[in-house]
């Protein structure tokens, strides 16, 4: 069996920020809204001292708390709630845009772990402020909120300060994906003005692995939502950023990473690569016979093992920061906790807490990741299913997609993901590996190189690490907008 670690830290989001809304678990006070509310509903009519609880016939297990909160950007309106699926509670907030919200598209977001809070793309990376100390929150001018409105998302429960009742979990990407299609529909149903708006589903890391499953569910739902008079999604495309969708391809690329010169001079000793190099064939075939052509549950994961054991672990032994090779973490090693900063003091003060309306029940100091969750993927071996499947029918489906890359990140590097782009197998695949990669350009600088053709675009940022939006805010904004208005890059 491989190690818990791998899931973790491949997946690269061992690290994250939490912000939540909880009511008590024993009941929920505030406006029952009944099922078959008309789709009149408005968010401005929404309540700031108390939850709307939203229902539909259609998904007779799941309901929507929701309400008006003041907190990160009040600039804009911003609100909070949770998805109710029995007694498994689902975090999530949403921010307008800050240019025009009654016709600008609607984004979700996701941080991946899996186990780890989507707050970390809200408080560090994209959203509409930062965390620069214990004392509070900043407001921040590159969030893809200037022209879009957005979800952040805490899921599956456990993570963040989603929780459960009665210890239920959620240890497959197919089990959350029926949640997050619920929850998208009961919402573009309830507030008509964003029915038929363009929808964008992103995240990064092992969002690489959640989204593509997300966005098929979100799609194939759109028939019985057809079916029962509702109005169907309008998705339009999956953004995945340093993704885990490819896990084989990101396996074997760890060899180009460590032992060539693609980003930082070989960082291991002669020996130490030959030995690498030399079981690069037999990890490709193995993996491939036991994980792709055929998934078998013990052979996969020994397979996994043998791979990872030579070409992944002996890279926490360097000092470097496994989300951008150019720079060490704070302690001199590889400990992820250490290479950026949480804002877990300001998420654990009870001020704050108390702010947000956190459940008793949830620990009161505020952690990032679930350890348990992530356990629980690990042991289902949810990794070790092949994503490019879901990718491959979203593009024939007309739905785009975009793969952008920090090129400085070492776990889900842009080798291994231009690697996955490369093999992708659809009706497109010929000509898009006729393109070349070419600039792409911000205010006459080339950030970046990009391949592209009919809705299938892979996209390189240079200095940016795992967190593309933390390192290069500008670049990745310009990136979104350009995407989001079907404009080349």
């Amino acid at each position: 069996m491989f190690l818990t670690r791998y899931t973790v830290e491949l997946a690269c989001v061992a690290i994250a920020l939490a912000s939540s809304f909880v009511l008590g678990s024993a009941g929920y006070e505030g406006v029952q809204v009944p099922l078959g509310i008309s789709s009149e509903q408005s968010l401005a009519s929404l309540s700031s001292s108390q939850f709307t609880t939203l229902r539909h016939e259609l998904f007779p297990h799941h309901s929507v708390r929701v309400k008006k909160s003041k907190f990160c950007d009040e600039t804009v309106n911003a609100y909070t709630g949770y998805i109710d699926v029995g007694a498994r509670h689902l975090f999530f907030s949403f921010f307008e845009s800050r240019n025009d919200p009654l016709k600008d598209d609607v984004i979700f977001w996701t941080n991946g772990g899996p186990g780890c809070s989507s707050s970390l793309g809200l408080f560090m990376e994209l959203g509409p402020c930062r965390i620069p100390s214990s004392n509070g929150t900043v407001r921040h001018p590159e969030s893809w909120n200037t022209n879009a409105n957005i979800f952040f998302i805490d899921q599956p429960i456990g993570v963040g300060f989603s929780y459960a009742d009665h210890g239920e979990k959620v240890d497959t990407t197919e089990e959350g994906a029926k949640d997050v299609a619920a929850f998208v529909a009961i919402f573009f149903e309830h507030f008509s003005q964003f029915k038929g708006r363009a929808f964008h589903m992103a995240g990064e890391s092992y969002a690489g692995r959640y989204l593509p499953l997300f966005a098929s569910a979100v799609y194939d739902q759109n028939v019985k939502l057809v079916a029962a008079g509702m109005t169907p999604v309008n998705l339009q495309s999956v953004m995945i950023g340093n993704g885990m969708t490819d896990t084989f391809k990101m396996l074997l690329s760890y060899y180009d990473m460590q032992c060539t010169s693609v980003v930082v001079p070989p960082i291991y000793d002669i020996s130490t690569c030959v030995a690498m190099k030399a079981t690069l064939k037999r990890c490709e075939k193995w993996m491939k016979e036991s994980c792709e052509d055929q998934y078998d549950f013990i052979n996969c994961g020994a397979a996994v093992k043998f791979c990872q054991e030579t070409h992944f672990f002996p890279y926490y032994k360097t000092g470097r920061n496994p989300y951008d090779m150019t720079k060490t973490c704070g302690d001199g090693t590889s400990n992820t906790d250490d290479c950026y900063p949480e804002g877990r003091q300001y998420l654990s003060k009870p001020s704050v807490r108390e702010l947000l309306g956190v459940d008793d029940a949830v620990d009161p100091e505020y952690h990032s990741c679930s350890e348990e969750t992530n356990e629980a993927f690990f042991a289902s071996q949810d990794m070790l299913h092949p994503t490019k499947h879901y990718v491959a029918a979203l593009l024939e489906r007309g739905v785009r997609v975009l793969i952008y890359v920090g090129m400085n990140d070492w776990c889900a590097n842009y080798i291994g993901n231009e690697r996955f782009t490369l093999g992708l197998e659809w009706s497109g695949q010929a000509e898009f590996l006729k393109q070349e990669l070419r600039d792409w350009i911000v205010d006459g600088k080339s950030v970046g190189k990009t391949r592209s053709f009919r809705g299938f675009t892979y996209a390189t940022l240079y200095g940016a690490g795992h967190l593309v939006p933390y390192d290069k805010p500008k670049e990745s904004l310009e990136m979104v907008q350009r995407w989001i208005a079907k404009q080349p890059l």
